[in-house]
This record gives C-alpha cells, structure tokens and sequence, in this order.
C-alpha cells in the first residue's frame, strides 16, 4: 500500500496539499486526535474503508500542477456567510487517453451531513476513477449552520458545475456530460440533485448522464418509525429541510416518491449496514422502476457502511462495475 508507514500526521501536514489538509475529514481536526499518529497500515488494520494511500497519491500528483483547488464561494460571500468558507471543488483530471470523451464524475463524500470524508470516500474513490479513465471533480460542500442546509447544499452543487461550465476548455470536459456519485448523506444529495424542485432543474442545469449513490440516505419517511419528539430531533429537521421531518416527506426530500427526473442508476451497499438501512435503496430502486428507469442494484453480504472504494472487500471492484453499466447504456 503506498505510503503504509507514514503517519496521517505526516502526509495531511504536507504542504503541496495545504488547502484541502483540514477538509480530510471536514469539521474535525484530526490533529487532535489519535489518527494523527498512525501509519496508514494501521488505519487500514482499524478497518478505515478504501485504500488511503492511493488516494494521497492520486492528490499529491495533482497538487504538484498547482491547478487542483477551486473555491465555490468569493471571500465576499463567505464574509456574509461563514459556513460557505471552504467549500470547494478538487479536480482530478485522468491521465487515461480518451477520458475528455467521457462524461466526468462529480464524487461527493458522506458524512452525516456534519463531517465530509474526503479521506476515504473522495480521494481514494477518485483514484479508482481516474485510472477507469474519467476525470473527477471532488465536492467538499457545506455542513455548517442551523437552517435549510440541504438547499445550500443544493446552491453548491450549482456551483460546481457552473464553474466546470465557465472553464470547460481548461478541464478538457463538456459540461453538459456529467455523472454524478455520493456516499451516505452525499448519496442523498446526488439523489436530491435529480428531484424536480431541488436539483438540476430547479437550477437550470443539464441531468446527469447517471448517478451512483453508495449506501445512500433517501427517505425521511423511514425515520418516521422512530421517535420524533425530542427537542434535538426537531432542532435537527430545521437543520436540514426547514421545516419538520413530516412537512419534509411532503416535497422533494421524500426522493422515492420524485424520482420521475432521475437518470439510469446504479446503488451500491451492503446488506450488514448497520448506519443506513438497507431499504432506503430498495424502495428508491422500485420507484426507478416504476418509472422504467434503467436501475442497477447490488448489495453485497457484508462490508457494512463506509466500505468507501472496496478494497479487501465484498465490494472490492464497484466503481468499474458502476461505469461498465453506464457505459453498456450508452454503448460508449
């Protein structure tokens, strides 16, 4: 495994990767934590999903061109709203002879819309695309403030495309050609971009091509078997939607029951997710197929949540199996 004997501590406070270094896992400071002194092998042996050091190699290549790191937000709008200060979008261009004929990959990390894991579940993954020859655009979005966050969340999906449209010649990609992948509450957002209100649409922006969702989050309904009357628990809904969890599952964050604008996509998870139920893909599948839209879905036995890239697991191989499916859509 590359770099399996360098600390994290090491590697993050290498200073070719400055500005993306705090957003390894966004809203923790691991320098403050016991991950900062471990090797890689050792994370790897703690069962930290995908193959880290693949990823620092992949980001470490690309910093080197000093062209890799783009803010979504002017310092203006970050002045005016804190919580906007360093979103951003990292771009990881394929070497792969062919890949500016290819549709890119927005990737966007979970995190349980408090962390973002760039660590495991952005860079390591981008790796893995890029030597399938796709370029990768790594969204590191908000997960700051007290209200609505999900439709912020939405602005900087908005954001990063606009960007990749205004400088298209420089990414070598057509704007309009794009697929989109997220992990846990990353893969509610890309799910979310594809609703009629809150997504592309809504912004005036082309439809993925396909969308990937990891182990995804999509319906707020399933958490209506619990609990909801804790004060926490309310503060938490105005958090994401706004408004409470059962005025939430009434528009488009109850994404199986908007799914009619989705592209063809492809789920990945495991059956012992023992975070996010397994059902949530389920039901966002059947609905796919409701609407015949072409849907692949594959839970493996076991992995659990957070498998990230697969490597050394049940999963190992997901992200060639994803875009071989979209490919044979396409005949690409």
């Amino acid at each position: 495994m590359a770099f399996e004997n360098k600390t994290l501590g090491e590697l993050l406070g290498d200073p070719r990767i400055g500005k993306i270094a705090a957003d390894a896992i966004r809203m923790r400071d691991l320098s403050r934590e016991d991950l900062w002194h471990k090797t890689l092998g050792q994370l790897k042996e703690m069962h930290f999903g995908g193959e880290i050091g693949d990823g620092f190699v992949r980001l470490f290549a690309a910093a080197e061109t000093g062209d890799w790191y783009f803010p979504l937000y002017s310092e203006k709008e970050c002045a005016e709203d804190g919580a906007r200060k360093g979103v951003n979008a990292v771009w990881l261009p394929s070497a792969e002879a062919g890949a500016d004929r290819k549709p890119f990959i927005l990737l966007v990390p979970g995190g349980g819309f408090v962390n973002v894991w760039n660590l495991t579940e952005g860079w390591p993954v981008a790796a893995q695309f890029n030597r399938l020859g796709y370029h990768v655009f790594i969204l590191t979005y908000q997960v700051e403030g007290e209200e609505r966050l999900l439709d912020k969340n939405m602005e900087d999906f908005a954001r990063a495309l606009r960007l990749i449209r205004d400088s298209r010649e420089h990414f070598h990609v057509d704007p309009d050609r794009y697929m989109t992948c997220g992990f846990s509450a990353g893969g509610y957002l890309v799910c979310l971009w594809n609703t009629p209100g809150k997504g592309y649409a809504a912004f005036g922006l082309p439809k993925p091509e396909a969308c990937i969702p990891v182990y995804p989050f999509v319906s707020p309904k399933l958490e209506l078997t619990r609990e909801q009357d804790g004060e926490e628990d309310e503060n938490w809904d105005i958090r994401l939607y706004g408004c409470p969890v059962r005025e939430a599952v009434k528009q488009d964050f109850e994404i199986p029951e908007h799914a009619e604008g989705f592209p063809p996509s492809a789920f990945f998870l495991a059956a012992g997710d023992e975070l996010v139920n397994p059902d949530h893909s389920r039901i966002l599948a059947a609905a796919l197929e409701k609407h015949s839209i072409p849907c692949r879905l594959e839970i493996g036995p076991d992995g659990g949540h957070g498998f990230a890239d697969g490597s050394g697991m049940c999963m190992a191989g997901w992200t060639e199996r994803a875009v071989r499916w979209t490919e044979s859509l396409s005949g690409r």
